[in-house]
């Protein structure tokens, strides 16, 4: 019972009985056994009240703070998170429990609610944009949704580059795949949407916004004017593709709101190694959050997707049509190299075409011929800016043509006389290494 409970519970019992009693009521002589019977506040707390005259006192150190609390030497690092925007409570609690953190997750709750002066400031609205769209809802397995999102690089040394984040998302249950990607290319999202579709299945047609590999422009009807290359991959694995209205980023909500959310809890304070190693932890995180109970659907999207979408996508097949995109055609340059992702690796001599299909999987890159019928080598997937060779890139033994018949002729070469040149007579040590 809090302290305005008490006093109102008190208040309340010592009205009643001075209704009862009338002008025979004394507050000094008051029955603390009757009293006890209605509040149920026990007879000696109520002896301490009635010496104090039933004065309601605050507690003599309420508001005093302790010196030392659980939170006590992770101050710092929590404060850290939140100069560099990351308020998320969870991805706190998380990082700082790896240190060794035994609090609860309300208590640095309530550290961050009263430390928020430390965020950075959000950027304001001017004016308000109205109510522009309506909310839909698509059958189990009818749609999906994808974007991009982007982050900036840290490489430790200083200098700075930008990553691509691919994220795809089903409309009806919510689960979520992503992957990064060093730019943002149309090989790269063909890769990143079949990646999508073997995690969660191909589905009727996909939600997007006007992206240039995608869509160029519209007919005197407004009807889509596909790219070229993306629509002979949308006929080779079976989707149709639904484009928003410009400029109208919400009416793909929920992968918009995946794209800020991995920003905000994946992202947050995130080192890595090499994009492998990157996009590993990512699906990690993928199969933790597609787990948890979400509140947005009232469901855990891994059970509804199995549920309810599975039986009506499709399985993306396994084909060579569909082989040709998770492998790119690159260009061989003069000195054996093929260029990917930013990076360089060797190609073997022998090949002798001009153009072969290059792929990374897991922690290995693939390079196959231009036909797809012949592995030619491989490299381990490295984030540096150094080439990569490979053993047999540069041929050390030349081929060498031997005789078919015998050899009969003979030819002689003479040993040339050493000239004099006039200096013979000032070697004086000649004589001195005969004595």
């Amino acid at each position: 019972m809090t302290h305005n409970d008490l006093k109102r519970t008190i208040t309340q019992a010592l009205d009643e009985m001075k209704k009862e009693q009338g002008d025979t009521f004394d507050l000094k002589e008051i029955n603390l056994a009757e009293l006890e019977r209605r509040t149920g506040i026990s007879r000696a707390k109520l002896r301490r009240l009635k010496s104090q005259e039933f004065v309601f006192k605050e507690h003599g150190r309420k508001g005093l703070k302790a010196k030392k609390t659980v939170l006590t030497g992770y101050e710092e690092t929590i404060n850290t998170f939140l100069s560099k925007g990351v308020s998320n409570s969870n991805v706190l609690y998380d990082y700082i429990k790896g240190e060794g953190y035994t609090g609860g997750l309300t208590t640095l709750k309530e550290y961050i609610s009263s430390h928020k002066h430390l965020l950075p400031p959000k950027r304001q609205i001017v004016s308000s944009q109205g109510n522009r769209g309506r909310r839909y809802k698509t059958n189990p397995g009818e749609a999906y949704q994808m974007d991009w999102g982007f982050v900036n690089v840290d490489n430790g040394s200083g200098g700075e580059y930008r990553a691509a984040c691919f994220a795809m998302v089903c409309h009806h249950c919510g689960k979520r795949f992503i992957e990064f990607f060093p730019n943002a290319r149309q090989e790269s999202l063909f890769i990143g949407m079949l990646h999508g579709f073997e995690y969660m299945g191909v589905p009727e047609y996909v939600l997007t916004d006007n992206m240039k590999s995608v869509v160029i422009g519209r007919d005197e009807d407004r009807h889509p004017i596909w790219q070229k290359d993306y629509e002979v991959f949308m006929d080779a694995v079976g989707f149709k593709t639904k484009l928003c209205k410009p400029r109208h980023p919400f009416t793909k909500g929920k992968v918009e709101r995946l794209v800020r959310f991995v920003k905000t809890n994946f992202l947050a304070y995130r080192t890595f190694s090499n994009i492998t190693e990157l996009n590993y932890e990512a699906l990690k995180w993928c199969d933790k959050k597609n787990g948890e109970y979400s509140r947005a659907i009232g469901d855990v999207p891994n059970d509804l997707h199995a549920s309810k979408c599975e039986c009506k996508v499709s399985v993306l097949r396994q084909d060579e049509d569909i082989l040709v995109y998770l492998c790119p055609k690159r260009k061989i340059t003069f000195d054996g190299f093929v260029n990917y992702e930013g990076r360089r690796f060797g190609v073997p001599y022998w090949y002798s075409h001009k153009e072969c299909r290059i792929r990374r999987n897991e922690y290995k890159i693939y390079i196959y011929s231009d036909d797809m019928e012949q592995l030619l080598t491989e490299h381990d997937v490295t984030w540096g800016r150094k080439d990569s060779f490979c053993d047999d890139q540069y041929s050390l033994e030349q081929p060498e043509e031997l005789p078919t018949v015998p050899v009969k002729e003979k030819i002689y070469q003479i040993r040339i006389p050493e000239s004099r040149t006039g200096f013979e007579r000032f070697n004086f040590e000649e004589g001195l290494e005969d004595e």
